[in-house]
């Protein structure tokens, strides 16, 4: 606005004094454009904080923008991780052949049950022929055993789930007659190449059938370590 002023007042005193009181100069129209370039000037202020506000608003959502950005890139990643690590499960029951049978007992020692029949093995770490679960990567894993067997004063349904050669848990149950069921699971941290198997006791028998499949032994990967 000072300028403006100053701008006009050099205009006057460039004017020789003759033509400042000739009819010629017409102070209200100079008046005038004065005030015009001052709303001119006014409104490009006002245009002015708006771009600056306009801006500093395109910053922010630029900001969000980025951020957004960035927790979808780990999420990605997350889910890329989880996409490339193993995937383990398997369940088996005791019998591949229609009809019941007992398996045992056994009196030389503890006997690895061998579950012939498989539902599942989605990795390829159970082998069938053996019984034997081995771990491919290090990692939590989830264990589930369940035993059938015939009621008998003689002997009980005793399968125990070992890590290794390492005694972990048990299933067990005992009556004189009937049909008697025992289930235990566990969560175990395995390294790689553990082996899980389920071993009967001496002395001991368990039942299946191979077509409703009472005693079996099932296992997964819960999340690589």
């Amino acid at each position: 606005m000072l300028i403006l002023i100053t701008l006009v007042m050099l205009n006057v005193w460039v004017i020789p004094a003759d033509e400042v009181l000739s009819p010629n100069i017409n102070l209200l129209e100079v008046l005038e454009k004065i005030t015009t370039m001052e709303k001119r000037m006014e409104s490009m202020e006002n245009e002015m904080e708006r771009l600056k506000t306009e801006n500093k608003e395109q910053a922010e959502e630029l900001m969000i923008l980025n951020k957004t950005a960035v927790e979808t890139n780990i999420k990605m990643d997350e889910l890329m991780k989880q996409n490339q690590a193993p995937k383990v499960a398997f369940s088996a029951s005791l019998l591949s052949s229609f009809g019941p049978q007992s398996v045992g007992p056994f009196h030389n020692g503890l006997h690895t049950l061998i579950y012939e029949y498989v539902f599942l093995n989605i990795g390829d770490a159970y082998d069938p022929n053996t019984g034997i679960f081995t771990a491919p990567v290090r990692g939590a894993y989830a264990f589930r055993v369940f035993s059938k067997a015939f009621g008998s004063p003689e002997r009980d349904v005793t399968a125990g789930l070992f890590k290794n050669d390492q005694h972990i848990i048990s299933t067990h149950g005992h009556q004189a007659s009937g049909f008697i069921s025992s289930s235990n699971g566990v969560s175990l941290l395995l390294e790689e190449g553990d082996q899980m198997k389920v071993n009967l006791y001496p002395g001991q028998w368990i039942f299946d059938d191979g077509e409703h499949h009472h005693s079996t032994f099932s296992g997964h990967l819960l999340f690589p370590m």
